[in-house]
């Protein structure tokens, strides 16, 4: 048995002090009496009783509140176990073309766009992987680190959800701002570098997925990618679309209306080619839904780290049942007192 909260214990200091000044002997008194024969032979009640037996269910009552203060528990039983656990910094496009539709599966009653569909695939790639830590950054015309290298996959995954790609307005199949379409996966790349820097796991890799050429940012693509090769850290690559001249776009007219423009979504894809051969890494190219799919379960079958994990420590706590009997000896205590006394208070 064990304590969570082991200065709770201090508790006990005032409230022997308050038993101290309750029980203490008060001084003898009486009056003369020449023969005790003539008094009767029962001498209390059971109200005398009652107030006799109040203050000691009072103060133990007290005691075992104190104990519930101090949380006790028992520690369940801790071990090793072998996982396969790796650092994933999970990088994803979120500039304008990734609301091209042209993923969307055959026979869909709705559209949906490359993020839509990238989010989905990443979401079933974060459930196979329980015990992996894995971050979340996003770039566009500037990169953000939206969740850094966590187990709470619940929490990644809400995060991931809400990931968007700001609205497009465009005028004769054209962005009317060009940031729009801005693509930095250099500064995408060196975020993700940044968060696997400090992170004690021997395997660390970055996933990154983008429909564009890096045409905006600070770092170049290049650059980060060397800086991967010397931290040791191999990228993935994944290029995502048909890349035709007549892409589909979902996208807004002047007036907010939700509209499909084709547009030129062709990219050359040197550059992600580029950055997985120079880290060790692959790169992916995705067609559609299902490429991307098994791009994701190709990447899960290559990166596997056998690990030794401790187990969380667990406990089973036993404060309530304390609460309990302290709160309903505390009410028999003062039950009790109010009877003999005749009195609320």
């Amino acid at each position: 048995m064990t304590f969570a909260w082991v200065w709770s214990f201090l508790l006990f200091v005032p409230l022997a002090v308050a038993a101290w000044r309750m029980l203490r002997k008060a001084k003898r008194s009486g009056i003369k009496f020449p023969t005790v024969s003539r008094l009767p032979a029962r001498t209390a009640g059971w109200r005398a009783k009652a107030a006799n037996l109040a203050p000691w269910l009072f103060l133990i009552a007290c005691s075992l509140l104190v104990v519930a203060a101090a949380r006790p528990r028992k520690e369940l039983a801790r071990g090793k176990s072998q996982v396969d656990a790796i650092a994933i910094a999970m990088t994803i496009d979120v500039s304008g073309s990734m609301e091209a539709v042209d993923l969307t599966p055959k026979g869909s009653k709705e559209y949906k766009t490359r993020l839509d569909v990238v989010k989905e695939m990443f979401e079933k790639f974060v459930d196979v992987r329980p015990d992996d830590l894995i971050g979340l950054i996003s770039f566009g015309g500037y990169a953000s680190s939206l969740s850094p290298l966590t187990a709470d996959h619940e929490a990644l995954i809400h995060v991931l959800k809400g990931v968007k790609v700001p609205e497009l307005h465009y005028e004769n199949n054209k962005p009317i701002d060009p940031e729009e379409a801005m693509t930095a996966v250099g500064d995408g790349l060196a975020t993700a570098l940044a968060r696997l820097k400090d992170i004690n796991v021997k395997s660390k890799i970055v996933i990154l997925l983008s429909d564009g050429v890096s045409n905006s940012g600070v770092v170049e693509p290049m650059q980060a990618a060397e800086a991967a090769k010397k931290m040791g850290i191999k990228v993935y690559t994944i290029g995502v679309g048909t890349h035709s001249k007549e892409t589909p776009v979902l996208a807004r007219d002047l007036f907010g209306r939700k509209i499909i423009v084709h547009t030129d979504m062709s990219f050359d894809e040197t550059q992600l080619k580029d950055i997985a051969s120079a880290t060790q890494g692959r790169y992916f190219g995705v067609r559609d839904a299902k490429g991307l799919e098994a791009a994701l379960e190709e990447i899960d079958s290559l990166e596997k780290t056998t690990i030794d994990q401790t187990i969380y420590r667990r406990y089973t706590e036993y404060f309530s049942t304390f609460l309990l009997w302290g709160v309903a000896l505390l009410f028999l205590a003062v039950t009790l007192q109010m009877m003999a006394s005749r009195r609320v208070v």
